[in-house]
This record gives C-alpha cells, structure tokens and sequence, in this order.
C-alpha cells in the first residue's frame, strides 16, 4: 500500500515546481512525489508480476504507469531504442501536464498533486487525469484557449474553452466498459488461473483435448468472491467425479471433447477459432501441455450493453457537473475495452445511438455535443480500429450553441 503525501509535503513540492532543468517524465513524478511514486511501481510490479493471466490483465490495466516508469528509464541513456508512437503520445500528454501545472496558482497545483496522489494509490487509475489533459491539448491545437477551471477555481466543469469570443464548458469523465459486462475480465482470469490449478492432474488421467463450454447466467463480476468460488467448486466437482454437464438457473457448465486437425492444433488458432465461434462477447481460456489442451469458453447471460451504460452515466454526469452559464460538451474517454469491441461498437453506431438518446432528455437541455474516445485514440492508433480526428463526436443540433462557427471544430459531429 502507498503512502500519502503530507499537505506539507504538497505544499512544499508546489513551491518548487517546475524544475525546467529536468527532462518532463522527472517533472511529472516529482510533481507525483518521488516516494509515491516509486512505491506505487514497486506494489504495481509485485502484483503484476505473476506469470497467470490475472498478471497479465493488471499489465495492461497499469500500461501507463509502466510505460512512464520505462521512458523514465530511457531519459539520458545512450542507445535507448527511439520511442513508440503511444510513447510519444504519452510524452506529449505528460508535457501539457507539467506545462499546465507551472502555471497553476499554488492553490491549484495542490489540488492537482492530490489528484494525482489518489490516482497512484489502491484502485485509483492515472488514466483519469490523462484524459483531462489530453483533451485540453487537443482543444489547444484546434484553436481554443483552454482555462483548467476545474482545478484552478473548483469549478463543476473541468476545463473552459473559448475561440474568437465563444465559450464552452468541457467536462472530463471516464467510464469503465467493465461496468457494461456481466461477466468482468478480472473475475474471469481469476477463476481460469484457479481452474488450471486442477487442470493437469486431471489431463493425466484423461490425456487429450478438452472444452468447458460456459453459460453464466447470473454472470461473473469483480468483488463478488462467493460467486467466483461456487462457480470454482463445480468446475472441480466436475473434474473429481467425471460428470460432463451440470447446470442450474445461474450458470450450464458442458466438457466436450475438442477436435482439432492438422494446423489447428496450435494455440493461435485455437483461440480464432472459438472467437469465430463463440462470438467476439465471449471470454476465452486455453491452456495446452503434453498430456493435452485444456480449454474454456465463457459467454453471459445476456449480451454487453457497454451503449447503454454510456447512456445512463451521460444522464449522472449532466446532472451533477453541467452549468447552466454556458453551453457544454461531455468528453467521455471508454476505458477497459480492446479492439474489437470498440470497432464493433463504432461500426454498429451504437455510441451514436445512446448518445443522440441522451440529447433527447431533459437533462441534456445544455449539452452541445458529447465525445467519447479509447486508448486506441489517445496512444496514435491508425485504421478502422481507431476514429478519426482523435475522438467520435455527436452533436446536440437542439442546442441554440450548435449552430456557433466557433465551436465548430470541437462539436462538429465526426460521423
């Protein structure tokens, strides 16, 4: 666990800030707290650090943290290999940061250094404030100027853009896909990394190829440990007695064998292939040894309904943040979603869809337009997995703000 930084501490840190001397990635963990900061990589990599899937998720849950952790690193080092493109976007990121923290009053870098010590601590998530300074820059080099009003002034809205004499509110919220699932992928690389436990001793009585094929009804959520352990508890029961099927009203669990041939032995394939089969919603293990291959397939109850849940926070988040002085705009960065599923989500207008849904309701009365984006976005992603223009953006042509020229390359709609 962490340690938080003393009010003295941030104060002290806020009169010595910025140090120009240093390279941005140092001005940023110095502005995080050395000792925070360090900490928090040093708790990220113990726990990130097994060699099972729940390891691997929290890698790339954590992506941001590391990859700072690494440019950090490489700052001075002769040789270092030349930056990625998503590092060079994360640079970019960091550098609006750091730049926008130098020119806070002391007051406001405070409340930034508090943010950021809450993001570096137990759940806490850096994407957060990311998200609030990437969507400054970008309005910067669209023209507006861009006033940190939510940390300089307290204000509800986040960030107050003007350009050539309009104005408009920004509001910076994240929304985890996650919550749109019944089944969570934490939860699902937990009871896969605890069912492989029992795997191979089971193979070595029945060397072959294997399929658990699941329907999880009342689904699998993070946090609901009873729930993981029961679902556990049959898959081994299972195992122990021999029993192919058992099914009830909350989950049906069938082993089948698997065939395969030729080429498709192959773990890459294997995995294409139940995609194929079971639909890009679908939760996918598979493990192979030489007794055999062990697999499982997980599917909910019901399918995702991430557009949903975008509808409805939309609704919370107007509620609770939007002013009635100025026309604003929701920007909404989708955290917790792969490729797939957010290209499935952007072809199949769904986005789109519980947006202009929202603009209907009374609670959107002063929302101009919203704007959702990915990681895919942020880190420079190109192609048809990616939107345009750096974001989707849907604007609200009821809004007497809509029609404003000047607002234009921040409302426009992008589809």
């Amino acid at each position: 666990m962490t340690q938080a930084l003393s009010p003295e501490t941030l104060q002290q840190t806020a009169q010595d800030f910025p140090v120009s001397a240093l390279p941005v990635v140092d001005q940023f963990v110095l502005l995080a707290g050395g000792d925070l900061w360090t900490a928090r990589i040093a708790d990220l990599s113990a726990r990130a650090s097994a060699a099972n899937r729940v390891g691997g998720l929290l890698k790339q849950r954590h992506a941001l943290e590391f990859a700072i952790e690494r440019m950090r690193g490489r700052d001075g080092a002769g040789g270092a290999p030349a930056p990625s493109v998503a590092e060079q976007r994360l640079h970019a990121i960091l550098a609006e940061l750091v730049l926008a923290a130098g020119s806070f009053s002391a007051a406001g870098r405070a409340r930034l250094q508090s943010r950021l010590q809450d993001a570096l601590q137990e759940e806490g998530r850096l994407v957060d404030l990311l998200h609030l300074f990437r969507t400054a820059a970008l309005q910067q080099a669209r023209g507006f100027t861009v006033i940190y009003a939510g940390l300089e002034q307290e204000a509800r809205y986040d960030l107050l853009l003007s350009r050539d004499g309009a104005e408009v509110e920004c509001i910076c919220e994240t929304m985890s896909a996650e919550a749109g699932r019944d089944v969570h992928r934490f939860a699902w690389a937990e009871l896969c990394d605890r069912v492989e436990g029992q795997m191979k001793p089971w193979l070595n009585a029945r060397p072959g190829r294997y399929l658990l094929k699941m329907t999880l009804a009342a689904g699998l959520r993070d946090k609901e440990a009873a729930m993981q352990t029961q679902l556990h508890d049959r898959v081994v029961a299972m195992l122990q007695s021999g029993a192919r099927l058992d099914q009830d009203q909350d989950a049906v669990l069938r082993i089948e064998p698997l065939v395969l041939s030729g080429n498709n032995a192959s773990v890459e394939n294997l995995m294409g292939r139940l995609r194929r089969e079971f639909g890009p919603e679908a939760h996918f293990s598979v493990s192979a040894c030489a007794e055999g291959i062990w697999a499982m397939a997980a599917r909910a109850g019901r399918r995702n309904d991430v557009a949903a849940l975008l509808r409805s926070e939309l609704s919370r988040w107007a509620l609770a943040r939007v002013s009635a002085e100025r026309p604003a705009i929701l920007s909404i960065f989708v955290e917790d979603i792969d490729r797939p599923e957010w290209r499935g989500l952007m072809d199949s207008l769904e986005l789109e869809g519980a947006a202009r849904h929202f603009m209907t309701a009374d609670e959107a009365g002063n929302v101009v337009a919203v704007t959702c984006y990915s990681r895919m976005e942020m880190f420079g992603l190109s192609g048809p997995d990616a939107a345009a223009e750096g974001e989707l953006r849907f604007r609200n042509p009821a809004h007497p703000a809509a029609k404003i020229s000047a607002l234009a390359p921040a409302i426009l709609s992008s589809l």
